[in-house]
């Protein structure tokens, strides 16, 4: 039997002939819901800058960190674009540890992300899971989960966690969902870059080739024009480990971070 026959979190309509980088994340953070093509790549990335998965750790971590924070704002609704495989510390874990009523709604266009959500999210009333290209911003909006859970006359957390690096263009994606959210929304994003040294080698993105989803590593100042109607909150456009860590022993290296992370408030 092949690892994927038998497996429950492997819808039927899943093409798997190439691997993705849902998958990949997964693997990288020690996740048990990726194949053999998904591990290939993650080690293929590995071998080229064995910080990788360090960084993606950071980087689940800085969603978790941003989550509390918009929390703590008086956000009690989330819309999370490309939110990957279910992991330890999901955002409605987080969230409704904190209010039970908080609103989730998960996209992404992987199948198995989205078939993994669903079985987990199936007795949760206030959290869903859509699958949908996070580019077809009108599609998402107006999407039954969407509608059924969010309120878009009220504040919504904006979760783009490394999702821009996977887009051509990206500027009117981060415009079109700006524009439906009420003042007081906030947006919280990272995004690959080659400014730094960690993930700068070209073999990074040539490796991501081979899989469904290519990378676009973009500079601070590409970055920054995705808050484009948002005023960025202290510390600014930072790093991922370096945006108000839990501890100030977390502080790390912006070299050997290799994303950029920020969070901006619609005013």
């Amino acid at each position: 039997m092949t690892e994927q026959e038998g497996a429950d979190w492997i819808p039927p309509n899943a093409d798997l002939s190439r691997p993705s980088a849902a998958r990949i994340y997964d693997y990288l953070l020690g996740g048990a819901h990726n194949l053999a093509p998904d591990r290939e790549v993650a080690q293929k990335l590995e071998a080229i800058q064995p910080q990788v998965a360090a960084v993606a750790r950071r980087n689940r971590a800085f969603l978790r960190r941003v989550v509390r924070f918009m929390l703590g704002q008086g956000v009690r609704q989330f819309l999370d674009l490309g939110s990957g495989i279910p992991t330890v510390g999901n955002v409605h874990e987080v969230a409704q540890e904190v209010d039970p009523n908080s609103k989730v709604v998960y996209v992404d266009y992987e199948p198995v992300a989205v078939a993994h959500s669903l079985m987990l999210l199936k007795d949760n009333p206030h959290a869903e899971a859509l699958e949908a290209d996070a580019t077809n911003t009108e599609a998402v909006l107006k999407s039954e989960p969407v509608k059924e859970l969010l309120d878009l006359s009220e504040p919504v957390g904006l979760l783009a966690i490394t999702l821009g690096h996977y887009l051509p263009e990206v500027r009117g994606v981060f415009a079109a969902y700006r524009d439906a959210l009420p003042r007081g929304s906030y947006l919280a994003l990272t995004h690959l870059t080659n400014d730094f040294a960690v993930l700068s080698d070209p073999r990074v993105a040539e490796t991501m080739r081979k899989t469904q989803d290519h990378i676009y590593p973009r500079s601070k100042d590409e970055v920054l024009a995705l808050f484009e109607g948002f005023e960025l909150v202290e510390p600014g456009l930072t790093t991922s480990a370096n945006w108000r860590p839990d501890r100030l022993a977390a502080v790390v290296d912006p070299e050997e971070d290799g994303l950029y992370a920020g969070v901006g408030v619609k005013r």
